[in-house]
């Protein structure tokens, strides 16, 4: 007797072992996507680091170029003030700061918005998971800032934080 199809046995058989793989690859593709996620929000997180240290300097260097044109005032004006913490953006210390991009206390229920540019801060925009608070405290020196800035979101219900810290020198 020839054969000349499969039976309905082999087609059980072959869609069993096609569900299985099917199965495995779909469960060895999911945790990916969710790491995709988290490494996709620490990057912004270091980003936004990156971008806390840049106001910072931005003010610093204000106040050189203040104290260039004859103002009498510390190279640190106004950064001493977050020893405790502050929240600023990309506006703070500059001529489109307005009242809601001032640097201020840290406040944790201030969630960075991102705008239609694409920016990060606290105007207009729509609410992020993120919040950044900058630290600035006196290091052993007057001439130097130690400045900590930590980026906080949460990952589902999990609290997730990026830390950085570095050191700001009065160069005058």
């Amino acid at each position: 007797m020839k054969k000349n199809g499969f039976t309905i046995i082999e087609l059980i058989i072959t869609i069993a072992i096609l569900s299985f793989g099917i199965i495995g690859v779909y469960g060895a593709f999911s945790p990916m996507v969710s790491l995709n996620s988290a490494i996709a929000s620490k990057f912004t997180a270091s980003q936004l680091a990156q971008e806390g240290f840049e106001v910072v300097r931005n003010i610093r260097d204000n106040n050189f170029e203040k104290i260039r044109q004859g103002q009498r005032l510390a190279w640190s004006a106004g950064l001493l003030n977050c020893s405790l913490g502050c929240q600023l953006d990309y506006k703070t210390g500059t001529s489109a700061q307005g009242l809601e991009n001032a640097l201020k206390g840290y406040n944790e229920s201030d969630y960075l918005k991102i705008n239609a540019d694409g920016f990060y801060g606290y105007g207009q925009g729509t609410a992020t998971k993120f919040r950044r608070s900058v630290t600035i405290t006196q290091a052993d020196s007057p001439d130097i800032l130690k400045i900590t800035v930590v980026v906080m979101w949460s990952d589902g219900s999990k609290p997730v934080s990026f830390e950085t810290e570095g050191y700001l020198y009065n160069y005058q």
